[in-house]
């Protein structure tokens, strides 16, 4: 393959490698742009999706940003798309956030850094900033959080329906008859799907490939990662780390008949980073960046902006330790 094929190939799919975790776990990553680019911007998806449900938002992104201004890094969370599996314990949101880390020291060691949390990605992203304090304002300059929460998931919309009992019972029955589970799993999609489907893309007519791309991704993850990170999922409480992050610029978005995790929790979100604005897409639902994507990428190129603003009045040399 020529380098200009393979450059072509690049821009189009990504350049692909594979970071491993602490623990091992091969985490799949896919980079856009150049490495010399002026910023990193790093996505985290949601639960039981993975990189592709990024993919009409970076289509979006690209047409603003081309390849030579901003970098961006996508990656599949352990036990989700091509990443490696790992042991059930340790699929919580703190792995994961370590998980984040170890992305960031491989792909981008040095230089500034923007991260996009989706759903359970944006846990991770919260989750990451109490990890590692001191990556806050020094690497990590900016950051988006889409129909994302910092605590409460179970007190309000679909959330109300989980507990504990259940959760565990399920995990239980996943770990000892896993290939029956699956098959049930398989059975029950077409009655679940129109459920899934409105949940996830609210209530305006949504385009039949985007639900297609977002059923695919939830019914190809395994049961068993889908029921384990439940329980972290439940017990997750970034309440009181909020404040770390009220120092760089920040983008609240969601939209306002999410279900899953209702506008009520970017609102409390928003209250309590300083440095934020708050985006409600009215009619969108939990995968907002799916349906809306190309609003969702003038709000983002727009935190870009006011990120590269902040880092212009700083100086040469912010943001540049590793």
């Amino acid at each position: 393959m020529s380098t200009t094929t393979a450059r072509r190939a690049a821009d189009y799919d990504g350049h692909r490698i594979t970071v491993s975790a602490d623990d091992g776990t091969p985490i799949a990553v896919r980079i856009f742009g150049d490495d010399d680019a002026q910023l990193t911007v790093v996505f985290a998806h949601g639960h039981c999706l993975r990189t592709e449900s990024w993919s009409f938002l970076r289509d979006q992104l690209q047409r603003h940003w081309g390849t030579d201004d901003v970098r961006m890094v996508f990656y599949d969370h352990r036990g989700h798309g091509e990443s490696g599996v790992a042991h059930p314990s340790t699929y919580t949101i703190d792995q994961l956030g370590h998980d984040l880390d170890a992305v960031l020291r491989s792909v981008a060691p040095t230089g500034p850094i923007v991260l996009i949390g989706h759903s359970m990605g944006a846990m991770v992203t919260l989750a990451y900033s109490r990890l590692f304090p001191a990556t806050i304002g020094t690497r990590v300059v900016g950051l988006c959080l889409i129909a994302g929460a910092a605590n409460g998931i179970t007190e309000v919309g679909l959330g109300r329906f989980l507990n504990r009992r259940a959760v565990s019972s399920l995990q239980l029955a996943v770990l000892r008859a896993p290939r029956i589970m699956q098959a049930s799993k398989r059975l029950s999609r077409r009655i679940f799907e129109p459920i899934t489907r409105e949940a996830n893309m609210g209530t305006k007519r949504t385009n039949p490939r985007m639900v297609a791309v977002a059923a695919a991704m939830m019914n190809d993850t395994p049961l068993l990662t889908m029921s384990s990170f439940l329980a972290s999922l439940m017990a997750f409480d970034e309440s009181a780390s909020l404040h770390r992050l009220g120092g760089i610029p920040a983008l609240v978005l969601a939209g306002s008949a999410d279900i899953v995790v209702p506008f009520a929790h970017s609102v409390v979100l928003a209250s309590q980073l300083a440095g934020s604005e708050l985006v409600r897409l009215d009619g969108a639902g939990h995968s907002v960046h799916l349906e809306r994507a190309e609003e969702v990428a003038l709000s983002i190129v727009a935190l870009v902006d006011r990120v590269i603003a902040a880092m212009e009045g700083h100086g040469p040399g912010y943001a540049t330790a590793s």
